[in-house]
């Protein structure tokens, strides 16, 4: 009994301090310096379970290339038009935060409320394709729960329903 009693406390006092880093910024990890478009590619996905990018297949041998394909955005319009409503749409998600917005790429950053994790999501209008290529991905951590996947899933619904 006395040691189950000091594992509870042990758990509750780990995940006490896990919250605290967390709203003290200690979890955010850095953002990406290499972020943008090069060469008609956004950033490869993340090397661990933590990300999703349209253009995965263009890295036939990543190592989560599988794991991190998702398919591209339809365009609603030409491109800046379809991009000026994934920017409307974005705004209004909890947590987000545009960082950056021209009429063919556009940058955000997620926030999650309790841990403070911060996401990179990028969308680019692929002329080439005419589609909207797309990548989000998780700082820090090794896998990320299915919440980019989740997160341009939504985005995706969200625009489909749009006028």
């Amino acid at each position: 009994m006395f040691i189950v009693n000091w594992i509870v406390i042990a758990v509750v006092l780990l995940a006490l301090a896990a919250v605290v880093a967390g709203q003290l910024g200690f979890l955010r990890g850095t953002a990406p310096a290499d972020l943008g478009v090069r060469d008609g590619r956004l950033k490869p996905p993340s090397t661990t379970e933590n990300s999703v990018s349209s253009q995965a297949a263009l890295y036939p041998d990543h190592p989560q290339r599988s794991y991190a394909d998702i398919a591209p955005l339809a365009l609603k319009g030409d491109g800046p038009a379809t991009l000026a409503r994934i920017k409307a749409i974005v705004e209004g998600m909890e947590g987000a935060k545009v960082i950056s917005s021209d009429p063919g790429y556009l940058y955000a950053q997620f926030t999650t409320r309790l841990m403070k994790f911060v996401d990179d999501v990028e969308f680019w209008f692929d002329p080439a394709n005419k589609v909207i290529q797309v990548r989000s991905a998780s700082r820090v951590g090794r896998g990320d729960l299915g919440v980019n996947r989740r997160r341009i899933e939504a985005v995706r619904a969200a625009l489909a329903a749009t006028q």
